[in-house]
């Protein structure tokens, strides 16, 4: 085999290994470059949708995944004070797909097991500590050019390169593609506890997204802690926002009670950014490298991975024979999503918590009761919100 004969993936997070994977299963080699030394196991992404789980079925990925998560066919909203507005059954999705639930589960499981898929097979090759400097290409190879943190620098060439390589992709920059859109007015802090929330507020769903004109907040749930986010000032030092003391403070003001155990904690910014194009003649981008949203609605790493299936599904028949012209669909596709519905509903979502006029809020609420209350409206509300009907829209997209 040539050492061309392969496609190249910049990054092993979920959606470069959920590429990997895909293409492998279509019999096309592929070699995985990371920059950290081994992959994250951390709390990121923790909210698999029912489409990505259809998708992750068909490539072997999900049975695992299920078995280590918690399968959550309710999701709320919620208001500060005055407790549950509206809470939204996925279960009314059964006749759509064979997941109507969300599943919780942290990204690493996935990663994970994507990672034995590839060590299984002689047609891939994971190179982890090895971080991508610059990509070029002619009219039959892509050739990138990396450095390990020994400081050695390596060449690898292959057909095609996909940039999975996050916020900061240098896949990315090497195009020259631009990257418009904007930063959320707040650091995001998420905090992780064992506290069990599901026991200590009636009626609570293990999804729930809280409004309030003061402090907005979220509630997930994963297999072994609770996720708790906050909105935060963005003038504040990250010690600041980190402060142990301040982080009790906000904690017993969701919930006041003993001193809380805090396993994790993290604060980021956000942004909602979306590049001009996702097709560069054997370079494509996918995921993070590709858009940026904010959390709310957990349509991220979703997004990500399906635009890896996307991508390699077109891929597979371009290396079959049909001309790569075809990749401007994926690049037509799920730039739409990206825009229409990722990060569309991940605004408006923060839009509703975040209201502070009083009627405003009001309406939002009684529009979110009504759609729960009708039959039609809300099996149409968990068809956008489950990313579903994006999925059914793009048959349209030529």
């Amino acid at each position: 085999m040539k050492a061309e004969d392969r496609v190249l993936i910049a990054g092993a997070g979920p959606v470069g290994l959920v590429a990997a994977v895909s293409l492998l299963e279509q019999g096309i080699p592929v070699t995985v470059l990371e920059a950290s030394a081994d992959l994250a196991v951390d709390l990121r992404a923790s909210t698999f949708h029912p489409p990505t789980m259809d998708f992750l079925d068909r490539l072997g990925l999900a049975e695992g995944l299920i078995e280590r998560g918690i399968k959550c066919p309710l999701w709320q909203f919620r208001d500060r004070k005055e407790g549950e507005v509206a809470t939204f059954d996925l279960g009314l999705l059964a006749d759509e797909t064979a997941h109507p639930y969300r599943l919780q589960a942290e990204q690493w499981k996935l990663t994970e097991a994507a990672r034995a898929r590839l060590e299984a097979d002689v047609g891939a090759e994971l190179i982890t500590d090895i971080l991508v400097e610059d990509v070029a290409q002619d009219a039959d190879t892509v050739t990138v050019t990396a450095r390990r943190k020994t400081g050695e620098v390596e060449t690898f060439t292959g057909a095609y390169l996909i940039g999975a390589d996050g916020a900061r992709s240098t896949v990315r920059k090497s195009t020259g593609t631009a990257f418009p859109g904007l930063t959320i007015p707040e650091i995001f802090l998420s905090l992780s506890t064992p506290f069990r929330y599901d026991q200590a507020i009636e009626g609570l769903a293990d999804i729930c997204y809280i409004s309030d004109p003061e402090e907005w907040l979220v509630l997930l749930r994963t297999p072994t802690l609770w996720r708790v986010l906050f909105p935060t000032d963005p003038t504040l030092s990250d010690e600041a926002v980190l402060n142990p003391a301040r982080i009790e403070e906000r904690m017993q003001g969701l919930l006041p009670g003993q001193p809380y155990e805090i396993a994790h904690k993290t604060a980021y910014r956000v942004h909602e950014r979306v590049a001009d194009h996702y097709v560069h003649g054997r370079v494509f981008l996918a995921g993070d490298a590709a858009h940026l949203n904010n959390p709310l609605g957990g349509m991220g790493m979703n997004g990500g991975i399906h635009d890896a299936v996307n991508l390699t599904d077109k891929l597979a028949q371009v290396w079959r024979g049909e001309t790569i012209e075809l990749m401007g669909r994926y690049e037509r596709q799920r730039r739409k999503v990206a825009i229409e519905t990722v990060q569309a509903l991940a605004l408006r979502n923060r839009a509703v918590l975040n209201e502070t006029d009083p009627d405003k809020r009001r309406a939002h609420h009684d529009d979110l009761r009504a759609t729960v209350d009708d039959p039609k409206r809300h099996l149409a509300y968990v068809m956008r919100s489950s990313m579903i009907q994006s999925l059914r829209d793009l048959e349209d997209v030529c």
